[in-house]
């Protein structure tokens, strides 16, 4: 991930990007994943847009997911049942998402990872109290393509390299 990354130390004249977000989505650690999109599509109205055995992606028909239902597999995410990660969307493309990855890594936070989801890139990290964060950046710009992606690829998140960019 950040392997052998230089990375410029804050001054007092840096300016460090800002993310502008578009849309967000959340992603819950659940029990079963099974039992949690039935409940999902009955009392929210949401349809199921991708499945492997340890995920269930629900759209409330626009975008390509709006929750991800993941199943815990641990004691300690069975012991803390809920958030998994929150996901936003910036107002950007790949170099917008660079730049963040760049500003993250200058202000010392902790990465998890960067993936590709073959409808966006996301970098996740973890605010201070460990709670997971994503800035995502789609790459399929028509919510229908992207949910064909995640249809095709059944919500692939595949690890991958990103270089920051620290302009």
């Amino acid at each position: 991930m950040t392997r052998d990354v230089v990375v410029p130390p804050i001054t007092a004249d840096t300016r460090l990007p800002k993310p502008r977000i578009v849309r967000t989505h959340v992603a819950l650690y659940v029990r079963d994943p099974d039992v949690s999109a039935r409940w999902y599509a009955e009392v929210l109205g949401m349809e199921e847009v991708a499945r492997e055995p340890r995920w269930v992606f629900m759209s409330f028909g626009q975008k390509h997911h709006d929750v991800a239902l993941i199943k815990a597999q641990t004691p300690a995410e069975i012991g803390t049942i809920g958030l998994q990660h929150y996901g936003l969307e910036i107002d950007g493309d790949l170099t917008e998402l660079r730049r963040l990855y760049g500003m993250l890594l200058r202000r010392q936070v902790p990465i998890v990872k960067v993936t590709d989801h073959k409808a966006g890139v996301g970098v996740y990290f973890t605010d201070p109290d460990g709670n997971r964060l994503e800035f995502f950046c789609e790459t399929a710009r028509d919510d229908a393509h992207g949910k064909a992606l995640m249809t095709q690829y059944s919500a692939a998140s595949d690890p991958m390299h990103l270089d920051p960019l620290f302009d």
